[in-house]
């Protein structure tokens, strides 16, 4: 099959690689000619895991294209993937200005019937929107060009998107089109070859709903264990052992209920605050939701709570001390640190007269483009006990396995006092207790 998929970002390039990778011809369309120069070059603009193989050896076997031009592979792609940022706006509503800009370049240039999957996440109502967008456009030409609309959210998680995309739950596919069923069930039946379909249709506005409702739920899970990890501090009890209990039942399970510093991302900040703004938008409030966001917020500076409080009791406070800082991603796996914690906690130990040495195995550079107005106040290094040498506090905060079992006595070693805030609970207080270190995590 032929495949254009416009937007080579995070979702756009796991998506055409993965499809030209059970075989079928996919041209990339991005804008940017720098991007896509550096795509042909075989520099992958993000990191993730699994990605750069299977993108390289795609393109060098000639089924993977990439392209400023969207004429390139338009006309004779039967499926059309709209894969481009949907940011917030300042007030949490959508901004759809990359989308409907896609919509315009397809209406220009649409001679025959094609599917048009929108897999960028957009609010509900969005799809009808884009169908009456196109349809006037076309009619403005003069012609008449049949066309379908398809909602196809993607549930993909950083660090783990290769797996998802071609191993997935479930793919959801929002259409009342029969001709655009048989296609897309086509189209994904490559995935599912040894295995019983996972493909739920659904209305379009059904499918919008659910790609919100999907990470809103495990946004809720986040905060509801680090609201709970909050209360064990305070009534003297032990949070990881609250998460086997209560994730002993199949009900609830295990996944997403690790307390921690509050989750980050592109998605789960956003979509929470879409939701949120979408139900304003049509007279209902939701305050769980609402609650969700807050609790993340606040969870986010915990840990810098923590060590300002330790530092507060002990003479001269956090002014003129040197912070280590394992971890700058909002999770492991990535280099994305879009609503990370990292961001909130560095920032909030700089604005306190804090130093900060940091160690991150992927999302250095783009912790010195976010942080480059506070430059002065952070050094990074690429060996993670380097960073530690003559720091008064070491601070965890991305759980990459390099900093799972770390050698504690070399730590010691560097710091000039054995004092270890974890933001991801990475390391057993009793051990840390008898080796000498004063540790603080996180609900125990």
């Amino acid at each position: 099959m032929k495949i254009t998929v416009i937007g080579t970002g995070y979702v756009g390039l796991v998506a055409g690689a993965c499809f030209a990778d059970i075989g079928n011809e996919v041209w990339c369309v991005d804008v940017d000619q720098t991007k896509i120069d550096k795509l042909k070059q075989g520099i992958i603009p993000i990191y993730e895991k699994g990605l750069e193989p299977i993108v390289n050896k795609n393109f060098q076997e000639g089924r993977l294209h990439f392209s400023t031009n969207l004429l390139d592979g338009f006309d004779q792609s039967q499926f059309i993937f709209i894969a481009v940022g949907t940011p917030s706006n300042p007030d949490g509503s959508v901004d759809l200005k990359y989308v409907y800009a896609v919509a315009e370049e397809i209406a220009k240039n649409l001679k025959d019937y094609k599917l048009i999957i929108n897999k960028s996440t957009v609010p509900v109502g969005t799809g009808k929107q884009l169908r009456d967008f196109i349809d006037q456009k076309i009619k403005e030409r003069g012609i008449n060009v049949d066309f379908d609309i398809v909602s196809n959210p993607e549930f993909l998680r950083e660090g783990n998107a290769i797996e998802d995309f071609m191993n997935p739950d479930r793919v959801i596919i929002g259409t009342e089109s029969i001709r655009a069923k048989e296609q897309m069930n086509e189209l994904y039946s490559g995935l599912f070859k040894d295995a019983e379909p996972r493909i739920i249709f659904m209305d379009v506005r059904s499918a919008e709903v659910t790609k919100y409702a999907s990470n809103s739920m495990l946004a809720t899970k986040i905060s509801f264990i680090n609201e709970i990890s909050n209360l064990c501090e305070k009534v003297d009890a032990n949070v990881e052992m609250v998460r086997l209990g209560v994730g002993a039942d199949k009900r609830i399970g295990y996944s997403f209920i690790s307390p921690g510093i509050g989750y980050g991302g592109s998605c789960f900040p956003k979509d929470v605050k879409a939701i949120i703004n979408t139900g304003n938008e049509y007279g209902y409030d939701m305050k769980l939701l609402k609650a969700v966001e807050l609790i993340n917020e606040t969870q986010k500076a915990h840990l810098f709570d923590k060590i300002q409080n330790y530092f507060d009791n002990k003479k001269d406070g956090l002014k003129g001390k040197t912070i280590a800082i394992w971890g700058l991603a909002f999770k492991p796996e990535t280099d994305d640190m879009r609503e990370s914690p990292s961001q909130v906690i560095i920032r909030k130990l700089v604005e306190g007269g804090t130093k900060i040495k940091a160690h991150d195995p992927e999302a250095q550079n783009e912790a010195k483009r976010l942080f480059k107005d506070i430059e002065t106040s952070i050094e990074y290094f690429d060996d993670n006990y380097e960073c530690l040498k003559d720091c008064d506090a070491l601070a965890l905060l991305t759980e990459w396995n390099i900093y799972k079992q770390p050698n504690f006595q070399l730590i010691k070693k560097h710091l000039k006092n054995p004092i270890i805030f974890d933001g991801r609970n990475q390391y057993r207080p009793s051990e840390m207790k008898e080796m000498g270190f004063d540790y603080f995590s996180i609900g125990r």
